[in-house]
């Protein structure tokens, strides 16, 4: 077995390893929930307030007319 064989059969294994590494890392998180669930609570949190932590107006507005629509159907249903 020549030294390139030799380099190229090392190379084929670092890189195999390198796979097998990702993949366990990728399996452990799927399995982590914890960090799953800390991360979606910060995904939304990002999604429903602005960089000063302050609720978007979209959200309060969103908010507004549930609460709206909750009081006509309740006061539709109670006449």
């Amino acid at each position: 077995m020549s030294r390139n064989e030799t380099a190229e059969i090392e190379a084929q294994i670092e890189e195999q390893r390198d796979r097998l590494a990702e993949t366990m890392g990728q399996l452990a998180h799927k399995l982590d929930v914890k960090a799953q669930a800390r991360e979606r609570a910060a995904h939304v949190k990002e999604q429903v307030t602005t960089e000063g932590g302050k609720p978007r107006p979209a959200l309060i507005a969103t908010v507004a007319g549930a609460v709206v629509l909750t009081g006509v159907l309740v006061w539709w249903l109670r006449r």
